[in-house]
């Protein structure tokens, strides 16, 4: 075995600070409950859905009379064994863990009475908790619907980019709830849905997902070896000079996805926890290598 193989090894297998572990559980806790909360105590009693995965499941526990945390479950995990190779063994155990929260407070909030039966109300407050949590989750390394997570694989196969695969899939999951509940509460979903996602470009800034990220460290190739090691993303290695002390840097520069800047700022921490770090939503990104490698 060569060094560079070890030292790939290493990057690879490198485990997060015990304190950081319990801070994302934390978070993702806490971003799961406030979905559960959005979920059973705002829309479902007024016959109102989110998007994605939630919004299929509703309609189907409506249909069926079964808990709708049964189908939060059945339908989610599905998906996040099939992003398992494109987002990592991190993400993938922090979306199973937020998915069981989720599923399992939803059925803990069942019986209890909506706040309030103005439609209106519900929809405003019930699309603000339910992005509020999904952003808490996402700034913690995981997900909560399964939709986000299948838009970021086939978007290595289709011309579209990952807002525009989620906003396809949506419309036609928003409009039957037209067919399932009525015409209106469809309309109410869509404002509820326009609501969570702003709730969620709040907490996570962004939701395209596209970023680019310049790094700036005296461990350049090491911080460039990570990224490609654990996130499957290409870098790009460029030569900079400090105007003030005329030191000669090597700056990295890379595109990331909005569910990987979690990952990607841990990485930069463990290996140097001084460099400079800067990140920038991007409205589009076409040419280049931008496509995921697959990761083994």
């Amino acid at each position: 075995m060569t060094e560079q193989t070890e030292q790939l090894m290493a990057i690879q297998h490198r485990k997060l600070p015990l304190s950081r572990v319990i801070l994302r559980m934390v978070g993702i806790t806490l971003g799961a409950i406030l979905m559960a909360t959005g979920l059973e105590i705002f829309l479902v009693p007024n016959n109102v859905i989110d998007g994605g995965i939630t919004g299929i499941s509703i309609m189907i526990s409506y249909l069926t009379g079964w808990k709708l945390g049964i189908f939060l479950f059945l339908l989610n995990i599905p998906f996040v064994f099939l992003g398992y190779k494109q987002m990592g063994k991190t993400f993938a155990l922090s979306t199973i863990y937020g998915i069981v929260v989720l599923s399992t407070f939803t059925a803990v909030f069942q019986p209890v009475p909506a706040f309030t039966d103005d439609i209106l109300l519900a929809t405003v407050f019930g699309g603000m908790i339910v992005g509020i949590g999904v952003g808490l989750v996402i700034r913690n390394g995981g997900a909560l619907d399964g939709t986000e997570i299948l838009a970021i694989v086939i978007n290595n196969k289709v011309p579209f980019s990952v807002g525009q695969i989620i906003m396809i899939m949506n419309i036609f999951i928003l409009g039957s709830a037209g067919f399932v509940f009525s015409w209106d509460r469809a309309m109410y979903s869509l404002l509820a849905y326009v609501i969570a996602s702003k709730a969620i470009d709040g907490v996570v800034a962004g939701l395209e997902g596209s970023k680019s990220v310049w790094i700036i460290s005296d461990m350049a190739e090491e911080i460039g070896d990570a990224v490609n090691a654990r996130l499957g993303r290409g870098v790009t290695y460029l030569k900079g000079e400090g105007a003030y002390t005329g030191d000669n840097k090597k700056v990295i520069f890379s595109i990331i996805t909005r569910l990987e800047e979690s990952k990607l700022t841990t990485i930069v921490e463990e290996i140097d926890p001084t460099a400079f770090l800067a990140i920038a939503e991007i409205s589009e990104v076409r040419g280049g290598r931008f496509k995921k490698k697959g990761i083994h």
